[in-house]
Formats: structure tokens, C-alpha cells, sequence
């Protein structure tokens, strides 16, 4: 139970597996956001097996502001609540206190909220955090940690790492409490810890190894994609993957586009998630190996093709070009979810193509090919 294995390695690209206790992920994967225990964009459970999605990502915050916690928990875990079988990944809330920067107070206990959708106040520290995360009995549970602006100062960042340094050690011993407790739904929680420290060099290389020690289930690379360029992101991973356990997932949170993620595989990443491909769908912006397309253009109208010929997702299977971009154009939610099923495919089966690229020790070359493609210079 719990066990990460490594299958194979091209250069620092690693193609793993991790046994958990809701079955096998075959790594690298993406993880499809549903934040709300729910794909934007009207995406089932069933929809998410036949698009080939491994593991669906909810957010702690937002389901504790609703429907609670505790209702998940008394309705038997978050995986009976969405008839989602398989692995579940929770993030911890600490993204929020980021995001909802006007409406929080940070101290050394933890951040005092206001609720987004209320004003209620709420109070969230790495106890509560690994509580509610406890009660929606998670595959993998994600630290409570800050996510500093990754423009903010030397001096503010290094006492925000430190903290969450912190706050780690008290996860991980909320963790090891709540997972040792008779009524806990998921007894076998794994607990990923999350690098900080902006695009500070130092600061990041010393804080992983630092987490390291700990010797957690696995590691996130946290606090990108947040405002630096995608050259800053990719020189914080050639600095920071390399003092993270090479035995243990490494998860790089919130990223990206697809070329985001082939660079990242690259450099020894082997989890990731973002909300680019279904809220780019429920844009009419989707991907194809020739490029994004924008439904919504005028050339679209009289286009009977399917989005990408030979693509075997439900929207290519059945629809043309022209019928997605009407639907939208009256919008008809059918339009949106098209677009999104097609998208969340197009992520899962580029990840199964780039385990495929790893076991054949090809995927220097497999990047290459699938880049210029998708820049249309092919």
C-alpha cells in the first residue's frame, strides 16, 4: 500500500507508478481539477473513465465553505459522494490564502479567513487543514503551506518558507493522528509536502532539503505559475527537482499548458494539474497536435470536420467543427462540455503517449516532435 516504483528513466524524465489504496496511478499523470468535487463544464464521473483520467483533484477550502466537511465525511468520503472510485487528490487550502489575499490574516497559528461567498469567518491552520482533508478521506492530502507572491521580497519569503516549514511538521503529525483513529474513512491518507520559496534560488534549494527529511509520501513544487516566466519556472525545477527524493512523486502544482508540462516531465515531474484545459473549453479554445483552435472563429461555420481528425474523444467521435462552434454561439451547455471532454482527452492521452516515450527511452525526441507540432511548425 503506498509504494511508489520507478519503471523507468530517460535522462531525468521518470516513468513511475504509485499503489495507493483507491488503486495503481501511472505516473507522469495529470490530475483533472474539480474543485468542487465536480468537473466545470458538466463532466460526470463516468465522463471522466471514458476520457482516461487516472486521478480527480478537489479543493479542501472550497468544500469545507460547502457543502462541509462534516457532510462529506457523514455521506461516507468524498469518493461515495462523487462515485469517483479512484484516486483523489486534495489540495490544502493554502493556494487560497494566495488568492484571497484582501480577505485573510496570516499568523504562525494559522490564516483567519473571510468565506468569498458569505463574509463568515474562518479560521485555517495545518491541524484543520489535515481535519477537513481527514473527513473527505482524500487519496493523498496536500500540506497546508503559503504561497508567497512569487515577486515579493527576499526577506518576506524567507520567513514564509519558514513558517511553512512549520507547519509541515505539524501536518504531518496531525496526519499520523487522524489516520490512527477508529472512525477515519481513509485510514491510509498519504501526505505530499509542498517547496516554496518564489524564483530564490537559495531559498528554494534549501527548503527541499529541508522537507526532504521528513520523508513524506511524496513532494510538490509549489508557488509557480503565478506571475514568472515560463524560463523562471523552468530554472526553478533544474534547481529544486534535483534535492527532492528521487524515490518519491514529485508534483508540480497548478501547471500548466501542455509544453509546460512535456519541459517539466523533462526535468523529473511526474504530477501535475491545472484548470487550463476545461476553462479553456468552457472557452471554445481548444488543443489539437496542430495548435489551439477558437471555436467561436467565423471559419469554423461551415467546417464538418471533427475538432483533430483521429482523435477519439466524445466530441470528435460524433460532432463536427460546425455544430460545436453553433452550440456555443447559442450557448448551449453542450457546446462547453464538448469542448472540455475533448481538452481533459487531449491531456490524458498526450500523458499516455509521454509514460509510452519513457519506457521506449525515446521521449527527448518524442518532445521535440509533439511541440513543433502543437506550434505548428511540423
Amino acid at each position: 500500500m503506498n509504494e511508489y516504483k520507478i519503471l523507468n528513466t530517460d535522462g531525468l524524465a521518470k516513468r513511475g507508478r504509485l499503489s495507493t489504496v483507491h488503486g495503481d496511478i501511472e505516473t507522469p499523470v495529470f490530475m483533472n481539477v474539480g474543485t468542487l468535487a465536480a468537473i466545470k463544464g458538466a463532466v460526470s464521473s463516468k465522463d471522466l473513465k471514458d476520457i482516461h483520467a487516472q486521478v480527480e483533484l478537489s479543493n479542501t477550502y472550497h468544500l469545507h465553505v460547502r457543502p462541509g466537511d462534516e457532510v462529506v465525511k457523514k455521506l461516507g468520503g468524498l469518493h461515495k459522494f462523487m462515485n469517483w472510485d479512484r484516486p483523489i487528490l486534495t489540495d490544502s487550502g493554502g493556494f487560497q490564502v494566495f488568492s484571497l489575499s484582501g480577505l485573510r490574516k496570516i499568523k504562525e497559528e494559522g490564516v483567519y479567513f473571510n468565506s468569498h461567498i458569505d463574509g463568515k469567518k474562518i479560521f485555517m491552520g495545518p491541524e484543520e487543514s489535515m481535519r477537513i482533508q481527514s473527513n473527505l478521506a482524500s487519496t493523498i492530502a496536500m500540506a497546508f503551506d503559503e504561497c508567497p507572491p512569487s515577486k515579493a521580497d527576499e526577506k518576506y519569503i524567507r520567513k514564509s518558507v519558514e513558517r511553512t516549514t512549520r507547519w509541515l511538521v505539524r501536518c504531518k503529525d496531525e496526519m499520523d493522528r487522524l489516520n490512527s483513529l477508529p472512525d477515519t474513512i481513509n485510514k491510509h491518507q498519504m501526505l505530499f509536502g509542498i517547496n516554496q520559496g518564489g524564483i530564490i534560488k537559495d531559498i528554494r534549494i534549501e527548503h527541499a532539503k529541508e522537507i526532504s527529511k521528513l520523508n513524506l509520501d511524496g513532494y510538490a513544487i509549489g508557488g509557480l505559475a503565478v506571475g514568472e516566466s515560463h524560463e523562471e519556472m523552468y530554472d526553478v525545477l533544474d534547481n529544486v527537482v534535483p534535492h527532492l527524493p528521487k524515490d518519491k512523486p514529485t508534483y508540480l502544482m497548478g501547471v500548466g499548458t501542455p509544453v509546460n508540462i512535456l519541459e517539466a516531465v523533462d526535468r523529473g515531474v511526474d504530477f501535475f494539474d491545472c484548470v487550463y484545459p476545461s476553462r479553456n473549453g468552457r472557452h471554445g479554445h481548444v488543443y489539437t497536435n496542430k495548435g489551439k483552435l477558437n471555436l467561436f472563429n467565423a471559419k469554423y461555420e461551415l467546417d464538418e470536420r471533427p475538432i483533430e481528425e483521429g482523435c477519439n474523444c466524445p466530441a470528435c467521435r460524433d460532432y463536427s467543427r460546425a455544430y460545436i462552434r453553433h452550440l456555443l454561439k447559442a450557448k448551449e451547455m453542450l457546446g462547453m462540455r464538448l469542448c472540455v471532454l475533448h481538452n481533459l482527452y487531449f491531456y490524458n492521452i498526450m500523458m499516455s503517449e509521454i509514460r509510452e516515450a519513457i519506457e521506449n527511452n525515446c521521449y527527448k525526441e518524442y518532445k521535440e516532435k509533439k511541440i513543433k507540432g502543437m506550434e505548428g511548425k511540423l
